[in-house]
């Protein structure tokens, strides 16, 4: 048996997530049986980051261990024949067997895309969070600041959430400004269950003046997610970098080129 990885892109909105559901409607159940059919043997997956329903990724990353012997260009070909048109495989490597998708991962990034306008736009739907009242950017930038290092996250984590310590490393929490929309750049050595999402809704609130900057204070020190701001929605949200050691020799898709190549925008993000 060879283990591969797998670089995956895919527009979330028609997914109930990552992770495999009964009624086989996630990403892995799609991506699993294009595998399976083209090694022509069950394949099962294992990947860097369970996204939610709705979320996207241009920087997923995946292992699986097969008895298939094909060229790396037919992997990606191959699979990507036998995917629906939301999914597709960006590349593969060969990879030795200790190389592990979630637990070899240094570090993940996610970016999340806001567009701050008075009226919605029908050719971002989905793709794009949308915020209708003006949203201050160095408000959002000073409290942004107060989020990064190493912070117990429970204000920030949802109930469903599995994590056996809520406390995360925040490496960045960057907002760049491109017009109209806002790219805020997340990258953590792990995130807990809506912790970005939850991140995000009190960035806003802070943006529309609700709430001081220093809000993020209380919010830590608190420890209680019911006194922060609701869940942002999924849809400006993608998974756009996974780091791993050098050793492994991936293909290394940075945020700003994946902005770039995704999303067509020209945006300083690296």
């Amino acid at each position: 048996m060879a283990r591969l990885a797998l670089g995956v892109a895919y527009d979330g909105s028609q997914w109930h997530g990552w992770q495999t559901q009964p009624h086989g409607l996630s990403v892995q159940d799609a991506l699993e049986n294009a595998l399976s059919s083209f090694a022509a043997h069950p394949v099962g997956t294992v990947c860097a980051g369970r996204t939610d329903t709705g979320v996207h990724a241009f920087g997923q990353v995946v292992h699986l261990d097969t008895q298939a012997l094909r060229r790396p260009e037919s992997w990606v070909r191959g699979v990507n024949a036998l995917l629906p048109d939301s999914i597709a495989v960006q590349w593969m490597a060969p990879v030795p067997d200790d190389f592990h998708a979630r637990f070899s991962a240094r570090s993940r990034t996610y970016v999340y895309v806001v567009r701050n306008d008075r009226v919605r736009s029908p050719l971002t739907h989905r793709r794009v969070g949308w915020v209708y009242h003006p949203l201050d950017l160095e408000s959002m930038r000073k409290a942004a600041a107060r989020l990064v290092g190493e912070h117990d996250f429970s204000a920030f984590r949802s109930s469903e959430c599995q994590a056996a310590s809520p406390v995360r490393t925040l490496q960045r929490l960057e907002i760049i400004q491109q017009g109209a929309f806002l790219l805020f750049v997340f990258r953590a050595n792990a995130f807990l269950h809506h912790m970005v999402r939850n991140l995000m809704g009190t960035l806003i609130h802070i943006g529309q003046g609700r709430q001081a900057p220093d809000w993020v204070d209380v919010l830590l020190a608190r420890r209680d997610r019911r006194l922060s701001a609701p869940t942002f929605s999924a849809d400006g949200l993608y998974l756009a970098e996974v780091e791993y050691p050098a050793e492994f020799n991936l293909p290394l898709v940075h945020a700003r080129q994946a902005c770039l190549d995704h999303l067509g925008w020209s945006c300083d993000v690296a």
